[in-house]
Order: C-alpha cells, then structure tokens, then sequence
C-alpha cells in the first residue's frame, strides 16, 4: 500500500519539526456537537499538527458526520479517525487509523473489524494509516470494548515486544495508550521507562496517548522517545480553555522537537 497525503504529512512534519501533537475529540464527551467543533477549532489554532475524531462508544452515524464536517470547515490541518468499531466512518474525514489491536484476546479486534470495514473505507476514498495499537494498564472504556489483555505498567519489555511485532507485521504506526482518563484509577501516563523501551526497539514514527494533564509530563513523554503524543482529555473545551492549553503544549512540542533534531 503506498503511502498517502496524511502519512506523507506525519512523516515531512516529523522531519521538520522533529515532534507532533495530535489533538482527539470524543464528540460523545461533550454537552454539543458545536462545543466539539469549537474545541477542535481551539486545539488546532493553538498547534495540533492533527485533530483526530472518535471513542470508543457512540461516535458514529449522521452526529459523526456533521461533526467532521463542521470540523473542517473551521481548521487548516487534517481531520483523521480514531475509530471505536466499523461504525466510526466518514467519507468527510481526511484518514482514519486502520488499527489492529495486538494485546486483545479477542481476534475480531486484530483482523475481523477491520476486514468488515475495508470495502466502505475503500469505496469512499478514505485514507487507511497503519497503527499497531497497544493498550497498557488501566486501560479505559477501550480496554474494556476491546476485550484487552492490558501490558503491565512495571513491563516495558512486554509493550517492546508487541510494538516490535507491530511493526514486523507491517504496521507503519505504533500507538502505545492508557485509554482514558488513568487518573481516575489512581495512575498516570505511560511510564517513561515503557516510552523509551518502545521507542528503542522500532523504526516508524511512534505515538503515546493517555493520561498527559501537563507541559511537564509531555516534555517527559517526547524525551523519553515518543515523536508524537495525542492529547484528549487535557484539551476538553467546558469553558474557552482549549486554545490556551493547545498553545502550552505546542509550545513544548516545538522545543522538545528542536532539541531532537539538534541531537540528530
């Protein structure tokens, strides 16, 4: 499969500018679809270099749609899908992580999933990008739709191994997560020890996701060896703060990005 406009992207920013913030909206997480759109609006004049759309329940259908839509009309940089099942399309996205998640026990999410969606995603033109995605400890709502056999948090080797198979099975993508909100059962982003340990074992860009509340934890994640990190929670919009937390964190994803070419 040759690589597409949104991957080619992924891969002249990192080149450029050395990291990525990825900005994810969960359009069910909010009181209004427009407050999704005002938030992603917000994240992205703030410096995510992409504003992905999905979760893991309920983000779908004719709201998914218009949301995206709406989206688009208002911001400059690539809309992409964080598909929760087969339902989580539409033809207005730019792409869509084509996932298969290795740590499940259960196979529809390693092969099946994404086998019943491929036609549509072909028949609509929609760009797949290759992600290995891997769930670590708590795990969220998508440990929990997924079926998943959640990596340790004391473990690095165990996400290394999966990560490396990821890649080995000819993912273009690696995405390490902690599904949403960790806080909330006491925990915190992926450990950096796992960060570098993953980061140590492949060649393709590499994204952590979950639990990153502040510009310190994400100057953390991006030394530890993340190119780049996609930010969910610590964006929501309840109250015109979506933008001024954007600008924090691209502010670091600048730096840190800077610092990684200068080592280069």
């Amino acid at each position: 499969m040759k690589i597409g406009k949104v991957e080619l992207y992924i891969h002249e920013t990192l080149e450029t500018k050395g990291a990525m913030l990825f900005s994810l909206i969960d359009p069910v997480d909010y009181a209004t679809p427009e407050i999704a759109v005002k938030t992603a609006k917000g994240s992205a004049e703030g410096g995510a270099d992409i504003v992905l759309l999905g979760g893991s329940i309920g983000a779908q259908g004719e709201m998914l749609d218009s949301v995206v839509k709406n989206i688009k009309e208002v911001i400059d940089v690539p809309v992409v899908l964080f598909p929760g099942n087969i339902a989580t399309i539409t033809k207005n996205a730019d792409a869509m992580y084509f996932m298969s998640l290795l740590n499940s026990r259960n196979p529809y999410w390693h092969a099946q999933a994404q086998m019943l969606a491929a036609p549509l995603i072909k028949q609509v033109g929609i760009e797949p990008l290759p992600v290995g995605y891997i769930i670590v400890s708590p795990g969220g709502t998508a440990g929990w739709v997924g079926d998943v056999n959640l990596v340790p948090r004391e473990k690095p080797k165990i996400a290394a191994a999966l990560a490396l198979t990821a890649e080995y099975l000819g993912h273009r993508i690696i995405l390490t997560d902690t599904g949403s909100n960790p806080q909330a059962q006491g925990m915190g982003p992926i450990p950096n020890e796992m960060v570098r340990a993953v980061k140590s074992v492949i060649d393709v860009p590499y994204i952590a996701a979950g639990g990153i509340r502040t510009p310190q934890q994400l100057r953390d994640v991006y030394r530890s060896g993340a190119d780049i990190v996609q930010i969910g929670t610590a964006f929501e919009d309840h109250g015109n703060t979506a933008y001024k937390k954007a600008a924090a964190f691209a502010k670091v994803a600048k730096e840190e990005g800077a610092r990684k070419l200068k080592k280069q």
